[in-house]
């Protein structure tokens, strides 16, 4: 193990033996020199924004064993519960509850061995009344005035989708605090990054960023850094996708 690799290892995980180098040293080998040095030591994403698109990540392609480990590592390095959380809740809107419901419970047991008293502060800021209107603003500010009243247009049998897109996904996550608006976006691309087979959806949302201000370079870097944990082909996809969104933009 490099000494950077081990660095941030043992902080994280404070000496735990979570790539299991007693048994595969090998394999631990590689692991930790590629995804605890090479990787962070590339680009120049705060330690924060490294952890959140990782969890996200993790959260995406359903790696719930090493989430587990990571959130763990996570809170020994800073980061916020609040902001954990507010990206475990956000899940839901993009994988489900039945694949998002074990993160939250993973989650919570390791706010619980942290000493962290639940439940946190409460973040809402809307309710029944103005969700609607709140979210459909949120779809707005980020993807134009073409999403104006949006549950309004197309086949009239399928505009309840497009309001509870409006009022739940938007509406009950979207304004809620805890996670800044280019924060959010930047956890929902690599939500769906790491799931895979939602491209089309991957690409609007790289869109998303962009005009929100995470530009292509920060969304290369973003990829990068969850290439240990998602693999080569979900990556290369959202690089393409990426890319495909820069120049629809003129970016």
């Amino acid at each position: 193990m490099t000494q950077q690799a081990k660095d941030l290892y043992e902080k994280m995980f404070l000496n735990k033996d979570v790539f299991l180098q007693e048994t595969d040293p090998e394999y631990s080998e590689i692991i930790t020199n590629f995804a605890f040095d090479e990787v962070p030591s590339h680009g120049s994403l705060d330690e924060n924004t490294r952890m959140m698109a990782i969890l996200a990540a993790l959260m995406g392609c359903q790696g719930i064993d090493m989430f587990r480990e990571i959130v763990r590592g996570a809170l020994n390095l800073g980061l916020e519960p609040v902001k954990i959380r507010e990206v475990v809740y956000q899940g839901n809107a993009y994988l489900g509850i039945g694949r998002a419901y074990p993160f939250l419970k993973a989650m919570n047991d390791a706010f619980k061995d942290h000493g962290i008293k639940l439940p946190l502060e409460a973040q809402a800021t809307v309710n029944a009344d103005t969700r609607l209107a709140a979210g459909n603003q949120k779809q707005i500010d980020y993807f134009g005035e073409g999403m104006r009243e949006s549950w309004a247009k197309g086949a009239e049998e399928q505009r309840h989708i497009q309001k509870w897109l409006a009022d739940n996904c938007f509406g009950d996550y979207y304004t809620r605090n805890g996670l800044s608006d280019r924060e959010r976006e930047m956890v929902t691309f690599c939500y769906i990054m790491a799931q895979g087979g939602c491209e089309p959806q991957l690409t609007a949302h790289a869109m998303g960023n962009m005009g929100l201000g995470n530009d292509k370079q920060f969304l290369i870097e973003v990829v990068s850094q969850c290439v240990p944990y998602i693999g080569y082909p979900r990556s290369l996809n959202a690089l393409s996708c990426v890319n495909k969104a820069a120049e629809q933009m003129g970016k």
